[in-house]
């Protein structure tokens, strides 16, 4: 068990060196920030004073060893934007983004196992057509257009709920819904396949045959091992909704780090920008690294076989 995680833990740190290796040198392709910040007209000592002041004007290897060390000390530089510390206003921007997560995360989880759960259990009646056609209509309708339709309707033509902000219950309905009917879709889907597979399985028939009662059959031998593949994808969605729903807080104007993300792109802002990869790298690898010790304690296999 200890070498499991060592080796888990391992290969969480090396991801996010990776990551935010990466996009240290994919953000210098985007362009020179000096160039947004000067004048118009302003001469090219007045460009290369303002690259010196930020530290542009250093050897790309020297900026990429400079920017490891501040990771290590928690140091991402200051914001172009907004002037202070890059990690403050990243983490400024993270409880409105986990809140968003969260709330999405247990309405669609609610919602995709509880439909997953009865369109397997009622295979070949109308019950399970109409859930899947449900689930694959979620999937394929793009978070875009979903919010811009809740927004129409709801805000719009029904003036029932506000069409974006922060700071209220109401504010928080929308975006929510948008991102838990993909969540849920996806989670339906996988559950139902994975009740499937397992109501197969030789000891099903044998609970069956001993006359245990179809509760005990179901929560004991079905749900148990069916929520294994399903843990995969809450892990995936968790850490997609956590690091940033770039559309969605983008449609809502919902001021997380995903809308934080898109502002700090279009501004050349740097270390906003390495700042906010590297939260949402962290968060992504660490659900992973929490799933990968759930399935050892689900099934003690799985360490060993690895």
């Amino acid at each position: 068990m200890g070498r499991f995680i060592f080796r888990k833990v391992a290969e969480s740190l090396f991801s996010i060196w990776g990551v935010v290796t990466i996009v240290f040198f994919v953000t210098r392709i985007i362009g020179d920030p000096a160039t947004l910040f000067v004048p118009i007209g302003a001469t090219d000592a007045q460009i290369a004073a303002l690259n010196h002041q930020f530290g542009l004007d250093l050897p790309l290897w020297a900026q990429y060893f400079h920017y490891i060390g501040g990771i290590l000390h928690g140091d991402f530089g200051n914001s172009f934007l907004f002037n202070r510390s890059a990690m403050q206003v990243v983490m400024e921007r993270l409880p409105a983004t986990v809140l968003l997560a969260l709330c999405a995360m247990a309405a669609g989880m609610t919602l995709g196992c509880t439909a997953g759960a009865i369109a397997a259990l009622r295979k070949g009646s109308m019950t399970e057509l109409v859930i899947m056609t449900l689930a694959l209509l979620g999937q394929a309708t793009p978070v875009f257009w979903l919010g811009i339709m809740l927004i129409l309707w709801f805000a719009a033509d029904l003036h029932w709920l506000p069409a974006g902000g922060y700071g209220h219950f109401s504010n928080l309905v929308l975006p929510c819904a948008t991102l838990a009917v993909f969540v849920s879709a996806a989670i339906a889907r996988l559950l139902r396949s994975s009740i499937l597979d397992i109501l197969k399985e030789d000891y099903i028939r044998t609970a069956r045959a001993k006359g245990l009662y179809p509760g005990t059959i179901f929560f004991w031998h079905i749900a148990r091992n069916a929520l294994i593949p399903v843990a995969t994808m809450t892990a995936i969605l968790s850490g997609e909704l956590l690091g940033g729903s770039v559309v969605t807080e983008t449609v809502f104007g919902w001021p997380g780090i995903g809308r934080l993300t898109i502002q700090a792109i279009e501004g050349n802002d740097f270390p906003v920008i390495q700042a906010a990869v590297f939260v949402e790298a962290t968060i992504f690898v660490l659900i992973n690294l929490a799933v990968d010790l759930q399935y050892r304690l689900l099934d003690p296999r799985i360490g060993r076989q690895r």
